[in-house]
């Protein structure tokens, strides 16, 4: 691995899902005028290797932000199984001891879906076999995002719900020559002092 190499990871702007505390399908951006002030001024540096998971919100906020990436399945968002497209009160109001499972056992997938831990150990995978480019930027999802900073920090699982994501922000790892660290977390692009 390069010890030069670092990580940029791009959150996806805000969807309905985002906004209405949803879990998503594969749904668009909601594009609007507040969102174009904030890229406007926004530059991607310079990059090796540019990549983006493949559903239509992390592929349409690589178009916003003026990137060709390459699609990269290992930075899909966690598949929530049958709770896609339900807001989170729905289904806590219907099946309550559900979400308390999922959320306090990282092994838990009451959704029939991918759980946390399953979620963390692709990403950790995706992080381990990342080498030989300098840079990369990655476009990608919030729960990815988390996963990656768990894995770098090395914390339980279940520090995953405690680690905030904002929709298109930054956060960068830089490679010390033996392990990554967490550089930056969370930079809001297009907002003063951005990185």
């Amino acid at each position: 691995m390069d010890p030069r190499a670092r990580i940029t990871l791009i959150s996806h702007a805000t969807t309905a899902a985002v906004r209405k505390a949803a879990f998503p399908t594969d749904e668009p951006l909601e594009v609007d005028g507040h969102l174009r002030d904030r890229i406007t001024h926004w530059h991607p540096p310079t990059a090796q290797l540019i990549c983006s998971a493949p559903e239509r919100r992390a592929l349409q906020t690589a178009n916003l932000l003026g990137l060709s990436p390459s699609i990269d399945f290992e930075l899909r968002d966690c598949d929530y199984g049958v709770w896609a497209g339900h807001e989170l009160t729905e289904i806590q109001d219907s099946t309550p001891e559900a979400v308390t499972t999922w959320l306090q056992d990282p092994d838990a997938a009451p959704h029939g879906g991918e759980s946390i831990a399953h979620l963390i150990a692709r990403v950790a995978d995706w992080l381990a076999t990342h080498t030989g480019h300098r840079h990369t930027l990655a476009v990608t999802h919030a729960a990815v995002i988390r996963s990656v900073v768990v894995t770098v920090l090395q914390t339980p699982a279940t520090a995953f719900w405690r680690v905030d994501i904002e929709p298109l922000s930054l956060t960068q790892l830089q490679f010390n020559g033996s392990v990554w660290n967490v550089r930056y977390l969370g930079a809001p692009i297009g907002m003063r002092n951005t990185p």
